[in-house]
Order: structure tokens, then sequence, then C-alpha cells
């Protein structure tokens, strides 16, 4: 196959991770990114949210050999630690032994994918270049730089991976029979952060993701190799207890007396630090076609998710991953609108599927973790999996320890669901001494765990 050029728009995590993956094929690469180098100034704080790395994510990854380096500087958490407002802790795991999600901070990932990229000869980085236009006919692009200049690029093909605001996908929205959706929920979030101890260990258990689950808001705190916890606060814009309430030093801290106490003797500078962050806000995007020609959506410019489920990016990465296999696998007679046009077949229902499963574990995190029988179902699904694991696979498990469809997770979820209320509701939840009833109720319910 003849080795041509290929044009991405956005230096994020996917679009830097592509950059590589294509560099490795062979292909000439231009990238275009509007922010400037974050190599040679601040990142933007505030905004963040660290980031889980699973399993979709480490099998992209080792695609350019960057699963190890990555790894070695995230941190383990084997499962959720949930923080009641008395103080008490409840402890989740979400698997089995060995299992687990790695914590990574997003603009530390992005800075070696984009370091990483630019060691390739045939990459080209352009920062500080803004997309103004998209020639869908020529496959082409034009971009304007800081001093105003513009300058319009062509490609063999091109990919739009350039964020939740994608100025390209807003011009294929231009097109007719472009199906968009954009929801924003009543929820924003505002980051803190726990700093480490003088010694510089942690203050909390660094191997869990901790939880603070109070109903209608939340929060939640992941582990940083330095010792730091990144918190960040989930709650209304507007309501009785939102952020639309807290616009004094005292409201803060009286909120935070109230909610989250065992929280207060962790964080330096409590309020200082929350009214210099700024709140951001969640949205849910979703697109169909994400092919116009031979320019192609990937990522958040395709499917923007909450991060609920801790699969944004992992999401973005397979979308890499797939689209990366498939170019490899092209033959000289197909076209790259065939190849696209297979990319987008493959992955818009797994977006949509992973987009509502990201939705539906927001009200776990938030309320159904302190609920007794939301813990009754928890347990009674650990014991299957401890007990069937060639039979039984939990949804959590799908989604973030196997490569299998994010479609196929969720229609398995929910049969899953039915099988253990129905062990509960039959009084077979003693799954150790009930195991051939158990086993013949999971027979019966017959659960498709394979493609």
């Amino acid at each position: 196959m003849k080795k041509t050029k290929v044009i991405i728009s956005g230096a994020g995590l996917a679009g830097s991770l592509l950059a590589s993956c294509m560099a490795k094929q062979g292909f000439e690469v231009e990238v275009f990114e509007r922010r400037a180098d974050m190599r040679k100034g601040s990142v933007e704080g505030g905004r963040s949210i660290n980031l889980s790395l699973s399993n979709r994510g480490i099998k992209a990854l080792q695609k350019i050999d960057m699963a190890m380096p990555v790894l070695k500087e995230a941190i383990p958490m084997t499962g959720r630690l949930m923080h009641s407002v008395n103080g008490d802790l409840a402890y989740q795991p979400y698997g089995v032994e060995g299992q687990c999600i790695n914590s990574v901070s997003r603009s530390g990932l992005n800075l070696k994918l984009i370091e990483y990229a630019d060691t390739f000869p045939n990459v080209k980085l352009n920062f500080s270049s803004k997309v103004i236009h998209a020639d869908f006919d020529k496959t082409s692009i034009t971009v304007e730089n800081d001093n105003g200049v513009e300058e319009t690029h062509h490609a063999d093909f091109i990919v739009s991976a350039d964020g939740a605001f994608s100025p390209i996908r807003n011009l294929m929205q231009k097109y007719l029979r472009f199906n968009y959706s954009q929801n924003f929920e009543n929820y924003g979030y505002k980051e803190l952060e726990i700093q480490p101890n003088e010694d510089g260990s942690f203050k909390l258990d660094k191997n869990a993701l901790h939880i603070w689950p109070r109903g209608e808001f939340m929060m939640i705190a992941l582990p940083n190799p330095d010792g730091s916890f990144t918190c960040t606060l989930f709650m209304p814009y507007e309501g009785e207890v939102s952020f639309e309430k807290l616009m004094s030093k005292n409201d803060v801290n009286t909120f935070f007396n109230t909610y989250f106490a065992d929280i207060l003797p962790l964080v330096e500078n409590l309020e200082e630090m929350f009214f210099r962050n700024p709140i951001g806000s969640l949205v849910t995007i979703r697109c169909n076609p994400w092919v116009r020609g031979k320019i192609a959506l990937l990522g958040d410019s395709a499917h923007a998710i909450v991060p609920f489920y801790g699969q944004g990016m992992n999401a973005a990465f397979e979308d890499v991953a797939v689209l990366d296999t498939l170019i490899k696998n092209k033959k000289e007679e197909t076209t790259w609108e065939e190849v696209l046009e297979e990319y987008q077949k493959e992955r818009i229902a797994n977006a949509n599927a992973i987009a509502d499963l990201a939705l539906q574990n927001f009200i776990e995190m938030r309320d159904l973790v302190a609920k007794p029988e939301f813990l009754e179902f928890k347990r009674v699904e650990n014991l299957l999996c401890k007990y069937f694991p060639d039979k039984f696979k939990s949804q959590y498990e799908l989604v973030t320890f196997s490569d299998l469809s994010y479609s196929l997770a969720q229609k398995s979820g929910e049969a899953n669901s039915k099988l253990i209320n129905y062990l509960i509701e039959n009084q077979l939840v003693d799954i150790d001494e009930k195991k051939n009833e158990v086993e013949s109720a999971i027979q019966q319910f017959n659960i498709q765990y394979t493609e």
C-alpha cells in the first residue's frame, strides 16, 4: 500500500496517539493543535479530572510500545472506597484479585504522547494553529495561527480528534442528514487537591478510588504519584444544595463541615482553592455519521461522554486502535472512503452504549453505592464472579477488563441484573451453599459474554 499523507486535527490524548500509530505505519503525518505547545508552558489547572486507564486504553498504547512507560507512573486502584457522612468506610473491589484500574494524569499522559510523536521524523506538530474551515470534497483544512495568517493543507485523509467542541464536526453539521445531540447535565464539577504528608506519603489509601456519595451530589478522589490526590466535587449548578449556594468562604466551610467533614483536615487552603478553580461542565455528545468523504471524527469530537465509568479516554484510544488496524489491513483496491466507513460502522453503536453506561454509573456512584439493597446486589454479583468465573462476568468486568464491545457489555449487564434480582428474590444468595441451584439459574438465563 502506498504510504501517503494524513492530517490530524488535535494533539490531545487521542490525536497524539493516532499520530504515532500512523507514523509507525510510514505515513507522512501533520498535526494541527489550537493550543500552544504544552511542553513550553504551564497547563491550565482545575479542569483535569484524573483519568482511569484500563484494558482498552492499555491495548491501544501497546501499539506504540507506550503502555509500560505509562503504567510505570500510574497508580493501580483495586476498588472503590466509600466514605459516609460520619466517616465510616466501605470497600467494593472492582474485580477479582489482580484486576485494577490505573490512575493517570491527563496532562502528564498528553505530554508523554506528544513527546513520543515528536520523535518520528515523518510527524510534523503545529501548535497555536486553529482550524477555521474544512473542505470535505477536496480533503483539506484551513488553519489560522496566532498572527492571523491562514494556510490551507491537503491530505489523502483527515482525522478530527479536536475535542467535544470540534470545529470540523461543527462544519460537518451543516450538511443534510447529519444527526447530532448535545446534552449538558445540570451538574458541574470543581477540582480540589489533597496534598501529601510532609514525608511524601499518602493521606488516604492510595490504591482505591475514593467516593463520598451524598445522593444528589458526590466527591471523588484519585491518587497521584507525588502522594497527592486530585479531588473532584460533582454537584448541581442550582438547587437547595448546589454551586449557586456556595458564594462565600463561610458557605464553603459550612458545606464541607456538613457533608465532607473528614476531608477538612486533609485539604490545605480549601476556600481559596475552591474559588480559584473554575466550575467545569458535563456533556454527552452523540452524532451520526462520523465520516464525510475522506474526513472522519474520532474521540470526543464524535462521542463525548461524562466521566463516571472511567472510559472516555479508553473509548477514544479504542477508536484509534480500530482505525489503525483497519488502515494496516487496507488493500490496494480499497478506497479511503471505504476504510473510514468501516471504522464508523464498528464504532458508533459502541460509543452510544458507553455513553449510556456512563450516565447510568453516575447515579450509581453518587446515590446507590450507599444503599443496603445495592450493596447486597454487589455482594451477590461478586460471589457469582468468584464461584462461576467461566459462566458469569460482571458488566464492570466486561467494560473495564476486557476488549469485548461496549454494546455487548451493555446487553449482558442488563441480563446480569435480571439474574441477580432473581437470585435475591428466590433466596439463592448463599451461593457457596447453593451452587447447583445457582448454576441452574445461570444456565436458564443464558447470558452471552462473547461476540
